[in-house]
């Protein structure tokens, strides 16, 4: 008897993130400027992508953009199948708190909340009942299991950004956002940090999207875009 040999394709993944033909214009008349020019990309699930480039490119807006932070003047963006330029202001808070997670420069944690209670605040908001074994599992990964009483002020730079890797995980987003994550810690700091941000990848399939300008956290990244007066002009996959 013959082999057979299956000729059945796999089912393929939407993308977390695309971009199509996105321009965005501040302004209007002479005063108008075009911080991005016709940007198309799309993020697959499951990627780690640094956007790169100098003071004015277009980053900061593009991760706007894909946040849904910001709508496109022209051009669509869609978050996990969406196209937020279709939804009300209602609706895309709504998206953004089911598919985005977010990591800020500034850790953006409430003082008077302990480690844990800023961790869960997401799902608190929602409505949605904490995992418990789910959460311990993620504070003792993060390095955090021993500090998770403790308030922001009584944690390091790199303890607090730990803290909000952690609360943008504990949702399981179709993507996290993480702009400059490093930028306020010291260099064994943000290495930890980084380091995260990999094993989330690698170990969940997590997809991350990381706005920088040092080329040592965009080393950590699977693919590298690199921005220049609001265009692409650079995509380089890394690994």
């Amino acid at each position: 008897m013959l082999d057979t040999v299956s000729t059945t394709t796999p089912i393929a993944t939407a993308p977390a993130l695309e971009a199509h033909a996105v321009t965005r214009v501040f302004g209007k008349g002479e005063a108008a400027v075009q911080a991005l020019r016709g940007v198309t990309l799309d993020i697959p699930s499951g990627q780690f992508a640094a956007i790169m480039g100098p003071s004015g490119s277009g980053k900061s807006t593009l991760m706007h953009l894909l946040a849904g932070l910001d709508r496109p003047t022209d051009g669509t963006v869609e978050i996990g199948g969406e196209d937020v330029g279709r939804l009300s202001d209602a609706q895309l808070t709504k998206l953004r708190r089911r598919h985005v997670g977010f990591v800020f420069q500034a850790f953006n944690l409430l003082p008077v909340l302990t480690a844990e209670e800023n961790i869960t605040l997401p799902l608190t908001i929602a409505g949605t009942e904490v995992d418990r074994p789910a959460l311990d599992r993620l504070l003792q990964r993060m390095g955090l299991d021993e500090r998770r009483g403790h308030r922001p002020a009584e944690l390091s730079g790199g303890q607090q950004q730990r803290v909000a890797i952690a609360r943008s995980l504990i949702t399981r987003p179709t993507v996290l956002l993480a702009d400059e994550p490093t930028g306020n810690l010291d260099s064994k700091a943000g290495t930890d940090v980084l380091a995260l941000l990999r094993e989330a990848v690698e170990l969940d399939g997590q997809t991350i999207v990381m706005v920088t300008h040092d080329p040592r956290a965009a080393e950590q990244a699977d693919r590298v875009i690199h921005l220049a007066d609001g265009r692409i002009v650079d995509d380089v996959v890394a690994r």
